[in-house]
């Protein structure tokens, strides 16, 4: 079994691109899914975000105020630091049990849906093939204002808050290009989907569970240092 990191940008086409693979009936384990029920109300990293945040970040129903964490982390870096320090060792673990999960049900690759895949540099290394959803900057801005009803000015704002597509097209073995019609990008969504079953890759000899237990072990190592380096 190999690894397949999938990324895009906002408003870049991602979340339709993932839905015609799920109906191919590829194995995706979506790192956004994965964040929110990291932090579900009495999880270890729930606690650990109000011991350092405060209760001012909760809702009525005791879930954590996503909005309002995001602002503090947004203008304050090390807070960045410290919730990233706190999520992504929790999130990694639930993304290898997946992992283990599609590997011993025969699974030839997984699809990680990583949105910050290429801003992690180190975790491209842990991936066969890494997929970009791209699409050219006037047609994500244009996109990006009409689906969120924003001015020119916010939407650049948010945009350019995210690593370019451009600089995250020269780091990715495949992109789709999502700049045009929606068939266009569904063709090319299935010719990947054809390349990857056609990979020999998977064809290295099965390792006993045990094996694998032990293997993933150390890449839960490895994706946690890259992770919070």
């Amino acid at each position: 079994m190999f690894l397949v990191g999938l990324s895009g940008g906002i408003a870049s086409g991602k979340s339709a691109v993932v839905a015609v693979l799920r109906e191919l009936g590829c194995a995706v384990i979506d790192a956004d899914v994965i964040a929110r029920q990291v932090v579900q109300p009495h999880s270890k990293a729930h606690q650990q975000i109000l011991q350092h945040f405060g209760t001012e970040i909760l809702l009525e129903n005791g879930e954590i105020n996503r909005e309002a964490l995001g602002s503090i982390i947004f203008s304050q870096p090390e807070k960045r630091r410290l919730l990233n320090s706190i999520t992504h060792p929790e999130i990694l673990k639930e993304m290898l049990k997946q992992i283990l999960k599609y590997f011993v049900l025969g699974y030839r690759y997984v699809i990680l849906d990583i949105p910050l895949l290429f801003e992690t540099r180190g975790l491209t290394r842990l991936m066969k093939y890494t997929v970009l959803v791209y699409c050219d900057p006037p047609t994500q801005l244009a996109r990006l204002m009409k689906r969120s009803g924003l001015g020119v000015a916010e939407a650049e704002a948010r945009i350019s808050s995210q690593l370019p597509l451009e600089e995250k097209r020269r780091w990715a073995t495949h992109v789709i290009d999502n700049s045009g019609d929606w068939e266009s990008t569904r063709r090319q969504v299935l010719q990947l989907h054809t390349r990857l079953e056609d990979s020999l890759d998977f064809l290295w000899a099965r390792l006993a569970v045990g094996t694998a237990v032990a293997g993933l072990g150390g890449l839960v190592f490895l994706l946690i240092r890259h992770f919070i380096s």
